[in-house]
């Protein structure tokens, strides 16, 4: 993408489409969906490479993470919409405080739903192509995401934060499992009485977060170190969030764990651009010492996207998500390393 891709009508028409039907399947079917197609697009551009050719379509970065099913775009588009449906009052859950936060639901055809929808899909787009084409160091769609959820809540009148930040990381009324709220000042908008709300209450512990990050961190190192690829470990953990939306109990949420593994094994393999290079990663880098450093950046990402939902989700009103927002500062991280030169290459993260 380049600066000239920010203001043309047919991208950004596709953009408005895109925002819009993640409002109308809900932002976390749509991110979903958009695993699985990471996983269809890495086993084809593998596929291909792997009988020496030269991939004609990337599923992966055009479809998954394009104006389709793009997070950015998508995702970003039906928590935008969602917030909207709730300020309305359109939502059907008895004025459930938090249903503004779920992500999980589908809007249907209501128009003007979709056309917020829509219009923050432009949105997401217009920060992750710019970010491209300035070669910002960091994830631009994952960036793309998190810049259009602090947008909605400021146009639609919702609070930034929602506590003041000697309370940001406070889950005590949570913990104490009473239900009640507690009255925090939101910052500079008036005072109102929110009840803690984290994002997974099943996987907001330190210790439980970082363990699963090792594991997951493991994996999707050893996933990388087979296949060359930097985003499969991510299609599959992305994937396994369509039994979340269908309210199987206790879920994990760990994208944001297994792409910064996978990533770093990648790149430290000199290996730059998203397409998978099977066989590559293997020759260049011993497997112990992928496995050690997907952990160490899985458990990065597991509790980087903890202290995201305790300062940006856990006390506010809507959707903004922690994971992209770890993503964001571990993509940053293996960015920076690249231009330092202890990597040899950025992967799929933009550099100077």
């Amino acid at each position: 993408m380049t600066l000239a891709d920010l203001v043309a009508v047919e991208l950004l028409l596709a953009a408005f489409a895109g925002g819009a039907f993640g409002a109308a399947v809900g932002a976390l079917p749509s991110f979903s969906l958009a695993g699985l197609v990471v996983v269809v697009g890495e086993l084809y551009a593998m596929g291909v490479r792997s009988l020496g050719g030269a991939v004609p379509v990337d599923v992966t970065g055009s479809v998954a993470f394009g104006a389709v099913l793009g997070p950015h775009v998508a995702f970003g588009g039906g928590a935008a919409a969602v917030a909207y449906a709730s300020r309305r009052g359109y939502l059907d859950s008895a004025g459930d405080a938090h249903d503004a936060k779920d992500v999980t639901r589908g809007l249907g055809s209501r128009p003007d739903v979709l056309a917020v929808g829509g219009a923050f899909g432009v949105v997401g787009y217009w920060v992750a192509t710019l970010a491209g084409s300035l070669s910002v160091p960091v994830d631009p769609v994952a960036l793309g995401v998190v810049v259009s959820a602090l947008v909605h809540r400021v146009v639609l009148g919702y609070s930034v934060v929602g506590a003041p930040a000697g309370r940001l990381f406070d889950m005590s009324s949570f913990e104490r499992g009473r239900g009640e709220t507690t009255v925090e000042t939101d910052g500079g908008d008036g005072t109102a009485a929110r009840s803690v709300d984290p994002w997974l209450p099943y996987q907001y512990r330190w210790g439980g977060v970082a363990a699963l990050g090792a594991v997951v961190g493991v994996l999707s190192a050893y996933t990388a170190y087979l296949t060359g690829s930097a985003f499969l470990a991510f299609g599959i953990t992305v994937s396994v969030l369509f039994l979340l939306c269908a309210g199987v109990d206790e879920i994990p949420v760990t994208h944001h764990m297994a792409l910064p593994a996978s990533t770093v094994v990648v790149a430290l393999a000199g290996v730059s651009g998203g397409a998978p290079a099977p066989g590559v990663v293997a020759e260049a880098v011993p497997l112990g010492v992928a496995l050690a450093l997907g952990g160490v950046f899985g458990v990065l990402g597991g509790l980087l996207g903890e202290v995201a939902q305790r300062v940006f989700y856990a006390h506010a009103e809507t959707h903004l998500d922690p994971p992209a927002a770890s993503i964001v500062v571990t993509s940053g991280v293996i960015g920076l390393l690249a231009i330092a030169g202890v990597l040899p290459a950025a992967a799929w993260v933009p550099t100077p």
